[in-house]
């Protein structure tokens, strides 16, 4: 039995990846991707011609080129989607564009735009899960999704204040970002530990915090661990709700026959009383007061939108 298996005991795993013969290999529960993941994956055979039938039916249609790029980018991120629901029992994540993150309004459109799209593919709502960035606007943009029975998966996350207003927001999903934490703390505050430990090491505290949090008090709000540097950080958070793992680690759990033990226990006993709940100011406050919060946030929606950027790009050289 490989360490793989160990860790499906205690948590469901999913798989970081775009690229659906990845799927049979390691076998996960769900999958996600995001734009990143879509900028490397738009090359493979399958997905080119999910592009040329967008382009077709753009043209059919008579769009000008903006909305062209921006529909073709749309249905490949669904073909994607598609393609790997046909390999899993689970949830796709597919996330919508990086710079709708401000915009309340333009997130609930778009996310049901992609819901009519999978439909259209006869894939049923339930089996999807809309990623937004855990923006105050994001955050409340799910809450009217979920009203709709639209689930999301808010993704960026690095606040306890961003894990605070999602868990009161009722939001389905989180996904707190462990190796960007620990990226921005090594840069800034280097230690000259000998030995590496996983305990210490703050992406895995800031979700072994939110995980007792939410369990403290009865949230609903499954935590996802995502972002994951080595395979410490993994083994730390065996027993959270799930766990996105990239397929290089997936690979090192495989080939891995260590026995993994359970670390995250719900707690049993759960508070009467929920804590007061943010307000936008408060939120705010409250996550600026986290530096490391503001910046990684705030890269991440620049990267997620510079890779859209890149796509479109590569689209236009590719297919104009």
């Amino acid at each position: 039995m490989n360490s793989l298996n160990y860790l499906k005991n205690f948590s469901t795993v999913v798989v970081d990846t775009g690229d659906v013969t990845l799927i049979d290999k390691f076998l996960p529960e769900d999958v996600t991707t995001n734009p990143s993941l879509i900028l490397n994956s738009w090359h493979l055979n399958q997905y080119k011609k999910i592009i040329n039938k967008a382009i077709i039916y753009s043209k059919r249609k008579g769009m000008d080129e903006k909305n062209t790029i921006n529909f073709i980018i749309r249905k490949l991120s669904i073909g994607i989607g598609v393609e790997l629901l046909k390999k899993i029992p689970g949830y796709v994540s597919t996330e919508i564009s990086a710079k709708f993150s401000f915009n309340k309004l333009q997130c609930i459109e778009e996310a049901k735009r992609i819901i009519e799209m999978y439909e259209e593919e006869n894939i049923d709502k339930s089996r999807i899960l809309i990623k937004l960035a855990a923006t105050w606007e994001g955050i409340k943009a799910s809450e009217e999704l979920e009203k709709l029975n639209i689930k999301c998966n808010l993704t960026l996350l690095f606040s306890f204040a961003q894990a605070k207003a999602c868990a009161e927001s009722g939001v389905f999903l989180i996904s707190p970002f462990v190796g960007r934490i620990s990226d921005w703390y090594n840069i800034h505050y280097p230690t000259k530990l000998e030995f590496y430990n996983a305990k210490k090491d703050e992406g895995v505290r800031s979700v072994v915090k939110i995980f007792n949090y939410y369990k403290e008090n009865g949230y609903k709000t499954i935590i996802m661990a995502a972002s994951f540097r080595n395979i410490e950080q993994i083994l730390e958070l065996s027993g959270c709700d799930k766990l996105t793992i990239s397929p290089i680690l997936l690979d090192k759990l495989i080939n891995s026959s260590k026995k993994i033990e359970k670390k995250l226990f719900s707690n049993s006993k759960v508070n009467m009383v929920r804590p007061k709940k943010l307000s936008r100011s408060n939120f705010l406050w409250e996550h600026n007061l986290d530096p490391m919060a503001v910046e990684k946030l705030s890269e991440g929606i620049r990267q997620f939108a510079e890779d859209q950027r890149k796509l479109e790009k590569i689209i236009i050289s590719n297919f104009f």
